[in-house]
């Protein structure tokens, strides 16, 4: 990798954990305020990143600049237990891998647990010896077809997105409009697309998951740009007075780690996690992406659902 790219891919991954400091690309948080709130806000947001990643894909695909091809693994009983692992092990821990980036960068140090979590659980399924789906690597994939065209309303989003920005500009609030949530969410979006092509696969998570599998290749860039991920990520939370040493409690650690591992699990089986699911399967409609997003979902809506009426029981007991 060239020095310039290096700088590129490094500053994408700071400004995307300074992204998710103020966004929100937390599925527990988003079907949070769903269930809670009767708020789609973070849904959409959600919905507008992954939307930005497709048309940065399609792009590259019209350009022939795409530097990957997507796998599509065939969906398998695995894949729905694996998205169901992923929304029980975001549940407990109380975040999604995405979401532990933004705990940390407030100051919550027991997330600290929630990549080590996450490898031995890739451990476990290599020691269960659980096969993973068979994938398959088409250059005429209909997943690009889709993603190609929505090149049209991709262009028409970026333009009134771009329009905003403007008149938040020349209003002189240029800074509360980038960072509010739903736009900070969409810049997530955008930096996913340019590490993708600057970096290749190089996600903490997926990083973990080869690591427990003996492969180490990139091992020293991918821990550069983590490191960049979460120094933008107590940047954020600093600039944003959210910023607080909260001190680990050994049940605190010990739901991070739980948490962890349940993620990790259920990404060797799907195989994938939240932020590749969210930001690379969703918009591209990989059917492996979308069924386990779905379990995934359906889980940690029951789970919510059982946590808001768990009270409400105790109380009629008690009455």
């Amino acid at each position: 990798m060239s020095w310039l790219l290096l700088l590129l891919s490094a500053v994408s991954a700071g400004t995307m954990g300074y992204a998710i400091q103020r966004g929100a690309t937390c599925m527990v948080a988003a079907l949070e305020e769903v269930v809670q709130k009767r708020r789609f806000g973070r849904v959409i947001a959600l919905l507008e990143a992954a939307a930005i990643v497709a048309g940065g894909v399609a792009l590259a695909a019209a350009l022939h600049r795409l530097p990957m091809q997507p796998v599509n693994w065939t969906p398998a009983v695995t894949t729905v237990a694996g998205g169901v692992l992923l929304g029980l092990g975001a549940f407990i821990a109380r975040a999604c891998v995405f979401g532990a980036i933004a705990k940390l960068g407030c100051g919550h140090w027991a997330y600290l647990a929630v990549p080590p979590g996450f490898l031995a659980g890739c451990f476990v399924q290599r020691l269960l010896g659980t096969e993973r789906p068979t994938g398959t690597l088409d250059f005429a994939s209909p997943t690009l077809v889709w993603a190609t065209a929505l090149l049209l309303p991709f262009g028409l989003l970026a333009c009134w997105r771009l329009a905003r920005v403007v008149a938040a500009a020349r209003s002189g609030m240029l800074a509360d409009h980038v960072w509010s949530p739903h736009v900070a969410t969409s810049i997530i979006g955008l930096t996913f697309v340019i590490l993708l092509f600057s970096a290749g696969g190089w996600s903490y998570t997926e990083a973990l998951s080869e690591a427990a599998r003996g492969m180490t290749s990139m091992t020293a860039l991918r821990l550069l740009l983590f490191f960049c991920l979460l120094g933008g990520a107590l940047l954020g939370g600093w600039t944003a007075r959210r910023l607080r040493a909260i001190r680990p409690t050994l049940p605190a650690v010990a739901r991070c780690f739980i948490g962890g591992a349940l993620m990790g699990l259920g990404s060797v089986l799907i195989p994938g996690s939240n932020d590749g699911l969210i930001l690379l399967g969703l918009p591209l409609l990989q059917p492996h992406a979308l069924v386990a997003l779905a379990s995934m979902a359906v889980t940690i809506t029951l789970a919510l659902r059982w946590q808001v009426e768990r009270p409400l029981v105790a109380q009629g007991k008690m009455a």
